[in-house]
């Protein structure tokens, strides 16, 4: 597959025009996993400005999950035989999964950044295996994923799965470990090598240490233990004090501001515009500059970044459309989101499963610095792999309610052509739906075309406005040929390499 280098020269500008279909679709695909065609029709002609501060109201507004029953769980609350025990972590973990997944579904941006901080802030649950450790990991992702982001460093830092999987739980006053700190700088703020020396890490260690109580019972919150604090003066970042946790985060963000607005601005582009922020071509840098003055100006918090990003020109400009190679996530969620197909848990288990093995696997990413994104999500076996598994999820669609396919394609083309006799305009329809700028060629729309018709119908059945001549027997509505047609078609377009961008 191609490479898209960002040539993409708009601006922070607002934009204005009303938004068309395919920029809505845009919106919902970059800051959900894209959304029914009734939510595309509801959005085409509004403002972006608008649309937008209604997105981002609603991300602000939204409750955490809801705290399952063993949220505050340790050990002694499961049963004393280690199978038995261990049957109960994986139904609990799995059932976690399917909540957070469909929260993934279902709430929009909130969640869409809830999921891009769980893979900058990594932890790996195989790491703490602790079922209470994910719940408070991810209501802390979810809580901080739109808010201030120095509150958010703060609070994941002071986690029992972040305190496990970075050692800060072995971070002793006598014999302080650098883990946190270093990663704190490198892939949480700063970025590698940049506004920071290998002394300020360890005295950062320093004063990093104490968090290390944890309870006699294994999967016990960690707390602060002030015993095992190292207490002696450091100095951190150009300034010196007996200083603790909180100094640790208040002195990073009074002297290494711009730095951080920088990287982080730079992630949030990367993820939600173009993957390529280092081109030539475009204006990359410059939008990143604009970002980064407008997080510095609001103290770090990140609605007001992510709003003037959202309205911009350059987030609606034609060359910001399907650059993004999907994730596995991105591939199965957009497309029950796109075609309204129903779905129980066990088909949130299959999603959850088969993104593990495509390289997505959730609360588990492959190490600290987290799944590498865009190309790294295509290569042979991975492309073949979500071919067939994607074949697999229409498959069993289309055995437990062949209707639905009938269904999505009534609503893709609109009640005004419900009754088409047309297979163009259906095709035309899906396609437009599910792909961000189409399909490349003519040719490949004859193909899908042709995938559609099936020998089943007989090509005179097909509507005048189609074929002249043509009888028109053939309807969308009602002809029983239908949900195998939109099957069929829905098998092709999964492989087109236009499917597997946003």
């Amino acid at each position: 597959m191609e490479y898209f280098i960002n040539c993409n020269t708009a601006t922070l500008a607002p934009y204005t025009t009303p938004l068309d279909a395919t920029r809505a679709a845009h919106l919902y695909r970059r800051l959900g996993f894209s959304a029914s065609k009734q939510t595309i029709d509801q959005a085409t002609g509004q403002n972006a400005a608008g649309l937008v501060d209604n997105l981002i109201a609603e991300a602000l507004a939204m409750p955490p999950l809801a705290a399952p029953t063993w949220a505050n769980w340790n050990r002694d609350n499961y049963p004393a035989d280690d199978d038995a025990a261990g049957q109960l972590v994986r139904t609990q973990r799995e059932e976690w999964a399917v909540s957070y997944t469909r929260a993934l579904l279902d709430n929009n941006l909130r969640d869409r950044l809830s999921f891009f901080w769980s893979n900058h802030f990594v932890t790996e649950i195989d790491i703490y295996e602790c079922n209470s450790f994910l719940y408070e990991y991810v209501n802390c992702l979810q809580r901080n994923a739109i808010g201030n982001f120095k509150t958010f460093v703060s609070e994941i830092g002071l986690t029992s799965a972040m305190l496990y999987y970075l050692d800060g739980v072995y971070n002793n006053g006598n014999n302080p470990n650098e883990n946190y700190a270093r990663e704190l700088y490198e892939l949480f703020t700063l970025g590698e090598g940049n506004g920071y020396t290998e002394q300020d890490i360890v005295e950062t260690a320093r004063a990093l240490t104490g968090y290390v109580e944890r309870g006699e019972v294994g999967c016990t919150a960690v707390t602060f233990n002030s015993a095992r604090f190292d207490a002696g003066t450091k100095t951190i970042l150009g300034r010196t004090g007996s200083w603790g946790y909180d100094d640790v985060i208040d002195i990073l963000f009074d002297e290494r501001s711009q730095q951080i607005a920088d990287f982080i601005c730079k992630k949030l582009y990367e993820f939600f515009v173009h993957p390529d922020s280092a081109d030539d071509a475009g204006n990359a840098q410059s939008i990143i500059s604009g970002m980064a003055s407008t997080f510095l100006a609001n103290n770090f918090e990140l609605a007001p970044v992510l709003s003037e990003l959202f309205k911009s020109q350059h987030f609606f400009d034609e060359e910001a459309l399907g650059v993004i190679i999907k994730s596995p996530f991105d591939i199965y969620l957009n497309m029950l989101n796109e075609t309204g197909f129903s779905y129980d848990d066990s088909v949130l288990v299959n999603v959850v499963d088969a993104s593990r093995l495509l390289g997505q696997s959730l609360f588990d990413p492959r190490d600290v610095a987290g799944w590498q994104r865009d190309r790294s999500w295509i290569n042979t076996n991975f492309l073949i792999g979500r071919w067939l598994t994607v074949e697999v999820f229409l498959q069993a669609a289309f055995q437990a309610d062949a209707e639905q396919f009938r269904a999505y394609a009534v609503a893709a083309v609109g009640s005004a052509e419900s009754n088409t006799s047309n297979p163009q305009i259906v095709v035309q329809a899906i396609v437009d739906h599910l792909l961000p700028k189409g399909l490349l060629t003519t040719q490949d729309f004859e193909n899908a075309l042709s995938v559609f018709k099936i020998e089943d119908v007989p090509e005179n059945y097909y509507g005048p406005d189609y074929i002249p001549g043509g009888l028109g027997l053939w309807m969308l509505s009602i002809s029983p040929e239908v949900p195998q047609q939109v099957f069929l078609l829905l098998m092709h377009i999964s492989r087109q390499p236009e499917f597997q961008l946003k």
